[in-house]
C-alpha cells in the first residue's frame, strides 16, 4: 500500500513538473508581450501595467485578418481531402486485402522516413513547372501528398483491428463494398478519423517550411509561415514579436483543448486493440 501511494505521489509530482516545464515558455512569452513597446523583456517579470493593446497592434501590423483567412483556406484544402483519401486507402489495405497491398504499404512506410527538408527543392521546381509558385496550391497539393504515408498508416492500423466478422455479416446482408465502407466501417472509425483530422489541422496550420519556400506573398501563406516575414520586419520589437507569436499559436491551442478528449480516446482505443 505504501509502495502504491509512493508511486502515485511520484507520478503526480512528475506530471506537475512536466506541466510547469511545458507552460513556462508560454508564460514567458505572455509576460514579454505585455511589456511596454520599445522595452527589452527580461525573465518572467510580470509588468506592473500590462499592455494588452500590444495584441491588437500585432494583429493589425501583421495583417493577421488576411493570414487567418489564408490559413483557413489552406486547411480546408488539405485536411478534408487528406482524411478522405487516407480513410479509403486504410480501409482498402486493412480490410479488403487488395492485391499488391503489402507492396503499397511498404512504400508508404518508406515515405514516413522522408523529411520535408529532403523534398523541398524538387517541390520548388515542380511547382514552378506547373505555374503554381506563389499560390496556395503550392502549399495544399504537396502537403496532401506528404501527409499520405502517416495518414494511411494511421487509418490502416484502425481498420486492421476491426473484426472481419462485421464485414462478412454485412456482405451476407447484401451490402456492397461501398455500402460496407460508409455504413459499417466509417461509423466505427470516427475516433480514428477525428484524431487524424486534429493532427492534420495542427500540422497544416503550423506548416512553416513549405510556406516560406514556395510562396512569396505573406498573405497567401499559413499564419506560421507568415511569422518569418513578421519576424524579419519587426524582429527588433521583441514585445510585438511575442504578441504576434502568441496570436498565431492561439488557434491551435484552442482546437486541441476542445478536441483533446476525442484525440485521447482514439489513442487509448488504438493501444487497447494493439
Amino acid at each position: 500500500m505504501n509502495l502504491s501511494r509512493r508511486e502515485n505521489l511520484t507520478g503526480r509530482v512528475f506530471l506537475i513538473v512536466l506541466v510547469v516545464v511545458t507552460l513556462l515558455p508560454f508564460v514567458s512569452m505572455l509576460s514579454a508581450a505585455l511589456q511596454p513597446r520599445g522595452t527589452v523583456p527580461s525573465g518572467l517579470a510580470w509588468p506592473s501595467d500590462p499592455q494588452w493593446g500590444n495584441f491588437a497592434d500585432a494583429f493589425t501590423v501583421a495583417n493577421m485578418g488576411a493570414l487567418l483567412r489564408s490559413s483557413l483556406l489552406i486547411v480546408a484544402g488539405v485536411v478534408p481531402v487528406s482524411v478522405l483519401i487516407a480513410t479509403m486507402a486504410g480501409f482498402g489495405l486493412g480490410q479488403l486485402r487488395v492485391p499488391g497491398g503489402r507492396i503499397v504499404f511498404g512504400l508508404l512506410l518508406l515515405g514516413l522516413t522522408l523529411p520535408f527538408e529532403a523534398v523541398v527543392t524538387p517541390l520548388y521546381y515542380q511547382m514552378q513547372d506547373l505555374g503554381l509558385l506563389n499560390t496556395r496550391w503550392a502549399i495544399i497539393l504537396p502537403l496532401i501528398g506528404l501527409y499520405m504515408p502517416f495518414a494511411v498508416f494511421w487509418m490502416r492500423a484502425h481498420f486492421s483491428n476491426v473484426p472481419v466478422e462485421l464485414s462478412e455479416a454485412a456482405r451476407v446482408d447484401g451490402s456492397s463494398t461501398w455500402q460496407l465502407f460508409w455504413r459499417v466501417q466509417v461509423p466505427l472509425a470516427k475516433p480514428a478519423i477525428a484524431s487524424l483530422t486534429i493532427l492534420m489541422f495542427l500540422w497544416t496550420w503550423n506548416q512553416f517550411l513549405l510556406a516560406i519556400v514556395l510562396v512569396d506573398d505573406p498573405a497567401k501563406r499559413t499564419m506560421a509561415g507568415a511569422l518569418g516575414a513578421f519576424q524579419g520586419q519587426w524582429g527588433t520589437d521583441l514585445v510585438l514579436l511575442c504578441a504576434g507569436s502568441l496570436l498565431i499559436l492561439t488557434p491551435t491551442l484552442i482546437v486541441f483543448l476542445i478536441f483533446q478528449r476525442q484525440f485521447i480516446k482514439a489513442l487509448i482505443q488504438g493501444s487497447l486493440k494493439g
